[in-house]
């Protein structure tokens, strides 16, 4: 009788033993691979500093049982529009958005864009966290599994003409990120132009737009510094907008995880989580606004009383989204005064 070569049996055993664990090896020891999505190029700063960071130590936390695939600039399909659907229905597991690309879905998320509402990212990203556990975990975001909330800093109008005053932007037509930031930015003069921020170079390149609202540290990965030349900010502590942010998951495959796993993504999640992203996305508006500084742009800080004058006259949005609100069975003035007050909480606590 011929037997097998050595190799082969030695094949053969080990088959039979990596057979054998499988089958008896305890469910919570499964390994799990999730697809993480979003809209900005990889070496954006949001992907680089936050996204990527803590895909690295939901995987490090995990020992390794949890793989987190990173999918930059839609490289899944779709429009960033469409990433909370992705999420929703588990075209993706998790997936980095902004609840503002689809207008008046996330009405209570729309608290914290308002203007002048904000003082600094990692604040407001914890208030928005607690306002979300309030009022949005069991409401609007019902259908996904939350891991963070969270804002970027000041908002900035980065233009080709300078802006000062308010009659400065008559008639320049703006992008804007949000439904919010679109009505204030009509109601202050300006011709609004509701856009991701993808398509923000294309559009400033083809003269299709004057210019765009966006914090500092995006402006780099779409080229903002290089194809305008003013910029204008506003006075320590005053933000004229900010955008909100979510981390979401599918809710379908959170679950079905097993618990040490569910752990790991629940140590990583939360209030802090989303101070941290908040203050890191404001952390590097400085090496962006020193780009701009390098090319000698022109950058205009508005004092505390130019800016009171533009707070003055952003307040009916304040007072038309207070309206809107209660006529959508929301208590308004309670939305906005509560995230005041806890924005103001942990603003004290820095």
């Amino acid at each position: 009788m011929k037997f097998p070569a050595p190799r082969v049996l030695l094949r053969a055993a080990s088959a039979a033993v990596l057979g054998w664990l499988a089958a008896t090896f305890p469910a919570s020891a499964q390994e799990v691979t999730l697809r993480l999505h979003q809209f900005l190029p990889a070496q954006a700063n949001v992907p680089t500093n936050l996204l990527h960071p803590w895909a690295d130590r939901v995987e490090a936390a995990s020992g390794g049982r949890i793989r987190i695939e990173r999918y930059p600039a839609m490289q899944l399909g779709g429009t960033p529009p469409q990433l909370i659907d992705q999420a929703q229905d588990g075209t993706v597991d998790i997936v980095w958005t902004l609840p503002g690309y689809t207008p008046g879905r996330f009405p209570t998320t729309e608290v914290f864009e308002l203007p002048f509402i904000m003082t600094n990212a990692k604040a407001a990203s914890m208030a928005y966290w607690d306002m979300f556990e309030e009022h949005m975990k069991d409401g609007e975001f019902a259908d996904v599994h939350m891991i963070a909330t969270w804002t970027h800093g000041p908002g900035v109008i980065h233009s080709r003409q300078k802006v000062e005053k308010l009659d400065d932007l008559k008639g320049m037509k703006l992008r804007a990120p949000s439904r919010i930031v679109n009505t204030l930015l009509g109601h202050l003069g300006a011709t609004p132009v509701g856009m991701p921020v993808p398509a923000v170079t294309e559009a400033l390149s083809r003269g299709v737009i004057d210019g765009a609202v966006v914090p500092w540290e995006v402006a780099p990965s779409v080229k903002i510094e290089e194809l305008v030349g003013h910029h204008t900010e506003f006075a320590e502590g005053q933000a004229l907008y900010t955008a909100t942010f979510v981390l979401a998951m599918n809710k379908a495959r959170y679950e079905a995880l097993p618990d040490d796993l569910k752990k790991v993504i629940d140590d990583n999640s939360g209030r802090e989580l989303s101070g941290l992203f908040g203050w890191t996305q404001e952390h590097y508006d400085g090496p962006a606004r020193q780009l701009a500084v390098d090319r000698g742009n022109s950058i205009v800080r508005l004092d505390a009383e130019a800016t009171a004058a533009w707070k003055e006259a952003s307040q009916p949005v304040i007072d038309g989204w207070i309206e809107e609100m209660n006529g959508r069975g929301f208590d308004g003035q309670a939305l906005v005064d509560g995230a005041r007050a806890l924005i103001a909480k942990y603003t004290q606590e820095q």
